[in-house]
């Protein structure tokens, strides 16, 4: 994402074949600290926006509780949903294993 000026989301791993752009910044914060931090030490929160009209392509997906909303992006449509973005996409949180 630096090299990108914080433009644009790099390609998916082969293991990784969506996107998943949560929506909830509570739900971010639970990811990052409670799982990415575990399993690699750190976990980042970013907010980003993307182009409404083109984000209504992919419906809101509901994956658990009313407030664990993401998106699905598959990860070969990564680069047009990097198009979209507007502006940067920002680091708002970060946490560390201590």
């Amino acid at each position: 994402m630096r090299q990108s000026g914080w433009r644009r989301w790099p390609p998916r791993l082969p293991e990784q074949p969506i996107f998943y752009p949560v929506l909830n910044e509570g739900y971010a914060i639970k990811i990052a600290r409670d799982w990415n931090v575990p399993h690699s030490g750190a976990g980042y929160v970013t907010r980003f926006q993307v182009d409404s009209d083109f984000l209504a392509r992919y419906p809101v997906q509901q994956a658990g509780g009313r407030d664990i909303l993401e998106l699905w992006v598959p990860a070969e449509e990564l680069d047009k949903f990097n198009d979209h973005i507007i502006g940067r996409i920002e680091v708002v949180h970060e946490f560390h294993r201590s």
